[in-house]
């Protein structure tokens, strides 16, 4: 049974950067805060930044195979917000892949949006709204690179 609207909280970490890594991420129904699935996986030898973008894709990853139409991705990686946004460049080229991924994945949604849980103010940048629909384009004109 596909969900309309869920809510997708990711995260991703090192011991050591790189060091062994892994992610994890659990998708709820934003209505009731039910778990709907939960993603997680030891990476091996990464940096932090590899696997806060593995956590945000296994979610959504998770997300479109349980047919939701709008999406809130959650995570305290203010990296991942801004390059998805298209605000700040991806200088690191193990990361050009990972974002390229992701952001096709956001194309999926009729709405996905961003809550960067680290800035402590709740900013909320939403891929079609606050990371305006022509910063995406422009962003996924540029991972296509």
């Amino acid at each position: 049974m596909a969900v309309r609207a869920v809510v997708v909280e990711a995260d991703g970490g090192s011991r050591g950067n790189p060091g062994p890594a892994g992610y994890g991420a659990v998708v709820r129904d934003a209505a009731s805060g039910e778990v709907l699935a939960e993603r997680s996986e030891a990476i091996g030898t990464a940096t932090n930044n590899v696997a806060e973008y593995r956590g945000l894709i296994a979610g959504l990853e998770a997300a479109a195979e349980l047919g939701a139409a709008e999406v809130d991705a959650r995570m305290d990686s203010k990296l991942v917000v801004e390059q998805m946004c298209g605000r700040w460049q991806i200088k690191h080229p193990g990361l050009r892949p990972l974002a390229a991924q992701a952001a096709a994945l956001v194309g999926r949604f009729a709405a996905a949006r961003h809550e960067d849980l680290y800035s402590g103010a709740g900013l909320a940048a939403t891929y079609a709204g606050g990371c305006t629909a022509d910063e995406l384009r422009l962003f996924l004109a540029r991972s296509g690179e």
